[in-house]
């Protein structure tokens, strides 16, 4: 999940366009990881390095590996660690910028070494199983600063990045949340909240994106907005909020009740909602959180 709010720090920073960052995750997991960007990132090779060996490799019939250990960059025992090494998905989606020529190996470690330099992050953080890091860097991004509920709201914005990875997908960039005093709404499903957490939330966006999001959870495709993409978008948000509740239950004790889901179109949440966008390749879609 590291992948998607690299992607944010990449687009706020201005190395990459929308289009170009939504092509990149969408070409990732069919990107093939090469020994540069590995060796770049084990600290073994500079950029410099990766590029002089690329040179060679117009000159002489041989693989990257073999070269750069003629060259005395890396030794064997590096290469064969490398290769055996299990690529990220971060590292996947760099070397589709960098295959596409959006960036260069050299641009792309600079901004992989400054995002982790301030978000104090490290390699074995990447590949953390237990989710610890993870956790503090969504709930870092999304901030629920002077609510009463603000431990409970942290951990369903959570719950919800891990949900739309499982069931939706991970080629999305979340966007800079933001804090409304109310919201309009083009296509929508929304569920209320009662109980140790008042709040109502959404999933919203235009009427392409709303059918796209539903066909994704669906599996199939949909081409209407009508009462299957409904049910499937109202169904997701079922499911995370229902699973979101049991966990409140389970581990802390706390009792949330659903009310049934709603869909509207062209309404409105007249109170102070929290909007997460997510840019997925079929469209932008808005999870709202609207608190009493």
């Amino acid at each position: 999940m590291f992948t998607q709010f690299f992607g944010n720090y990449l687009l706020n920073k201005g190395l990459v366009t929308a289009a170009q960052l939504s092509d990149a995750l969408s070409i990732q997991k069919q990107t093939r990881l090469k020994l540069g960007v590995l060796a770049i990132n084990a600290g073994y090779m500079t950029p410099e390095q990766v590029e002089r060996v690329h040179a060679e490799q117009q000159r002489a019939d041989k693989r990257m590996g073999d070269i750069a250990v003629e060259m005395g960059y890396l030794t064997e025992a590096q290469v064969d660690e490398l290769l055996h090494a299990q690529g990220a998905a971060h590292l996947q989606l760099g070397q589709a910028l960098v295959d596409s020529g959006v960036m260069t190996n050299a641009s792309f470690a600079d901004a992989l070494n400054s995002y982790k330099a301030e978000n104090s992050l490290t390699d074995v953080d990447f590949s953390d199983k237990s989710g610890t890091k993870i956790n503090e860097l969504i709930s870092g991004f999304y901030r629920f600063d002077g609510e009463p509920e603000k431990e409970l709201l942290c951990e369903y914005t959570v719950l919800l990045f891990k949900n739309i990875v499982r069931f939706i997908g991970d080629d999305f960039t979340p966007l800079t949340p933001e804090k409304l005093p109310s919201v309009k709404l083009e296509f929508s499903a929304v569920q209320d909240m009662t109980g140790a957490l008042h709040c109502t939330t959404a999933i919203e966006g235009s009427e392409q994106a709303y059918i796209n999001f539903g066909s994704r959870y669906a599996g199939e495709r949909l081409t209407d907005a009508d009462e299957m993409t409904d049910a499937s978008n109202g169904e997701f948000l079922n499911l995370h909020n229902g699973i979101f509740c049991v966990n409140v239950s389970n581990f802390k004790d706390m009792e949330i009740t659903l009310t049934p889901q709603q869909y509207i179109r062209s309404g409105s949440i007249a109170k102070t909602v929290y909007r997460i966008p997510l840019v997925f390749p079929f469209g932008t879609i808005n999870f709202l959180l609207a608190v009493n």
